[in-house]
């Protein structure tokens, strides 16, 4: 009796031991990505934006799994701040207090949950901002929970 508990012991813990090897092979380890390298890709590193205009913000996004959302935050950099995941240096404006400055937060839920998304969203730019450096930060989400950001130093223009 001894040996057919510890035969069915050892059949549960080989049987738990296949189950969660095959739970880790689905878990998603890798994080998503933000591409702004292609031609109408907009803005890129340090684009100038006129105040009371509108353009269009557009990216590719892809995940190996699944895309979850995406969100934009655009804030002054009269301070001269840095967030790090800025690819290079633009012109820079002395130092500044800011007086109405800018600011834009808005998240997106990516429908279907695609591996690859074209973001594009219309970005309205009022006329009665302070003008300057500004960051336009991206960060997409996929579905497991990983994100991924990208800084770019733009300037708004009077």
């Amino acid at each position: 009796m001894k040996t057919l508990k510890k035969y069915a012991f050892m059949a549960m813990l080989f049987m738990l031991a296949a189950a969660c090897k095959k739970d880790n092979e689905s878990i998603d380890t890798e994080k998503p990505t933000i591409a702004i390298d292609f031609e109408t890709a907009f803005p890129k590193q340090c684009s100038t934006i006129k105040r009371g205009t509108t353009f269009t913000f557009r990216s590719k996004l892809a995940d190996n799994v699944a895309l979850g959302s995406y969100s934009i935050d655009v804030h002054n950099n009269f301070d001269h701040h840095s967030h790090s995941t800025e690819i290079g240096e633009c012109t820079v404006e002395p130092i500044k207090t800011p007086i109405k400055p800018f600011t834009l937060v808005k998240t997106v839920n990516i429908p279907g949950q695609p591996q690859q998304y074209d973001a594009e969203m219309q970005i309205d730019i009022p006329a009665d901002i302070d003008p300057g450096n500004y960051h336009f930060m991206i960060q997409v989400t996929d579905l497991s929970g990983w994100s991924t950001q990208k800084g770019i130093s733009i300037r708004i223009l009077e």
